[in-house]
C-alpha cells in the first residue's frame, strides 16, 4: 500500500471542518468535537510509534499490562455520560467489558487463529482493541438507555429489555449491511494489501461474530449486574 502524503491527507479534514461549523451554528458541542478530533490525531500518532515497539516485544507481561490498560480506559470512556464516577458502577462496567472481552479474545486467538504464542503482539493488540472498543460502545448505549427508561418509572425488567434491544441496533444493522452496503475495516484493509477476497471474507466473518458476541454479551452482563443494585 502506498504512503499517503500529508498534503493529500489534509484534504480529509475539509468535511470535518464543515461539520464542526454546522455544529457551532446549531449551538451543539462543537468544542467537544474539536477536542475529540485533536485527541484522535495525537493518540493515533503516538499509537503508531508505540506499536512499533510493542510488536517487537517478547515479554508477555507487557501485553498483559497493555490489555489491563485498554480495559480500564474503555471502562472510563463508557462511563463518560454518567453523572458521577462512583466505584460500584465503574466496577460493574469494568467486569462487563473485561470479562466477556477476554473470553472472546481467548477464543479468537487460541481456538480460531491458533497462534503459536498466546501473546503474539501484532495479533492480540489489534483484535483486543476491536473487542474492547465495541464492548465499550455497546455497554455505554445500554447503560444510557437503561437509566433513561428507569428514570421514567419503567420496571427494571422492561428497562433492561429496552436497553439491550437499543444497544444491539448498530450491531444488527452492521450485520445486515456488511457485504452489501459496506466492506468493513479488516476486509477492506486486507483487500487493499493484496489478500485474496475469499480469505479476507473469512477473517471478516470472524470479526463480525466476535464483535456481535462481545458487544451483546458485555451489554447483557452490565444490565444483569446493574439490575441487582436497582
Amino acid at each position: 500500500m502506498q504512503t499517503i502524503p500529508l498534503r493529500e491527507l489534509s484534504i480529509m479534514f475539509i468535511p470535518t471542518v464543515y461539520l464542526l461549523v454546522i455544529m457551532y451554528r446549531w449551538q451543539l458541542k462543537a468544542w467537544v468535537a474539536v477536542y475529540a478530533n485533536i485527541r484522535m490525531i495525537f493518540q493515533l500518532l503516538l499509537a503508531g510509534y508505540f506499536l512499533t515497539y510493542i510488536f517487537d516485544t517478547t515479554q508477555p507481561v507487557i501485553i498483559i499490562l497493555l490489555l489491563v490498560l485498554m480495559i480500564g480506559v474503555a471502562t472510563w470512556i463508557a462511563l463518560r455520560s454518567f453523572e458521577g464516577y462512583e466505584a460500584k458502577p465503574y466496577l460493574i462496567v469494568l467486569i462487563s467489558i473485561g470479562g466477556p472481552g477476554l473470553i472472546l479474545l481467548f477464543i479468537v486467538t487460541q481456538l480460531v487463529l491458533e497462534m503459536p504464542r498466546w501473546f503474539e503482539p501484532n495479533l492480540v493488540i489489534p483484535i483486543a482493541g476491536m473487542i474492547f472498543a465495541n464492548s465499550m460502545n455497546t455497554v455505554s448505549l445500554a447503560a444510557e438507555r437503561f437509566e433513561s427508561e428507569f428514570k421514567r418509572g419503567v420496571s427494571y425488567i422492561v428497562a433492561r429489555q429496552t436497553a439491550l434491544d437499543a444497544a444491539l441496533i448498530p450491531q444488527i444493522n452492521s450485520l445486515f449491511a456488511v457485504g452489501l452496503v459496506a466492506l468493513p475495516g479488516m476486509m477492506t484493509g486486507q483487500i487493499l494489501s493484496g489478500i485474496d477476497p475469499n480469505i479476507a471474507v473469512r477473517y471478516q466473518i470472524m470479526v463480525m461474530c466476535m464483535v456481535f458476541g462481545s458487544g451483546g454479551i458485555a451489554a447483557f452482563t452490565y444490565l444483569s449486574l446493574r439490575s441487582r443494585i436497582v
